[in-house]
């Protein structure tokens, strides 16, 4: 069934207004008409069936009909810091990382990235990437659409990262994969946890270190090297298969 997002909306009251991008592609793509249903967010981990009671050129109304099951989101607040690779690789790994939990993407330009955007570009950037972020919370049946950040630098990024109850980083020198599991068990239902990834040419060993003095856990990934785009949907599936039973 079609999902839609309607941020602000309270759907107790029995009626939710649909307004934006979304009135054109319910009514104009695809064609959905007085009496059909859909599924629509609040945006605070509430989904609710609905059906369309009207349409205009910029709204369309629905009633609430119930309140739907279980929530897609996940029990820990998920962060992914992701070091800015090149090309359209990270449409990629927001895709991915939404599907698989994440509540917030924070890119982050570091020592070996390739890729350099000055504060228009990455606004600009940061646009499309949220847009692609709601895209894919809508496909896989999300409550809420994941924040995507402004780039920002290391620095920057360390200071969120200081905050998170939990720290996890990916790195070829970590230990075996038992320590993975050891690692990714203990993370407490309701934490904050952060995973950092690093950009195509790795960490700088000065930002390892950065990491581990504010007590991040390092840990591998297996025994082959991955590719940037490759690593945060890895480890996210593998927290996914300890945390979501």
């Amino acid at each position: 069934m079609h999902h839609f997002f309607a941020p602000g909306e309270n759907g107790e009251t029995g009626r939710i207004r649909l307004t934006g991008r979304d009135v054109k592609h319910i009514t104009r793509v695809l064609r959905l008409k007085e009496k059909d249903q859909l599924i629509v967010s609040d945006g605070q981990d509430r989904d609710y069936l609905c059906e369309i009671r009207e349409t205009g050129p910029d709204f369309v109304l629905v009633d609430v009909l119930e309140a739907c099951g279980a929530s897609a989101e996940p029990r820990r607040e998920i962060l992914l810091f992701q070091g800015l690779p090149k090309g359209d690789k990270m449409d990629f790994i927001i895709e991915k990382a939404v599907e698989l939990g994440v509540c917030r993407l924070v890119p982050v330009a570091m020592e070996r990235s390739v890729v350099k955007l000055d504060p228009a570009r990455g606004e600009k950037k940061r646009e499309r990437w949220q847009l692609k972020a709601e895209s894919a919370a809508k496909q896989c049946g999300r409550s809420r659409v994941p924040e995507v950040s402004a780039p920002m630098d290391f620095p920057e990024a360390l200071k969120l990262w200081k905050d998170l109850d939990r720290g996890i980083v990916p790195y070829e020198s970590a230990e075996d994969m038992t320590h993975t599991r050891r690692v990714l068990e203990a993370v407490p239902e309701g934490a904050s946890v952060g995973f950092f990834i690093g950009p195509e040419g790795g960490f700088d060993p000065r930002e390892i270190e950065a990491l581990q003095a504010c007590g991040a856990h390092i840990i591998t990934l297996g025994p082959r090297i991955l590719r940037t785009e490759t690593a945060g949907p890895a480890v996210l599936a593998m927290a996914t298969l300890l945390w979501e039973v």
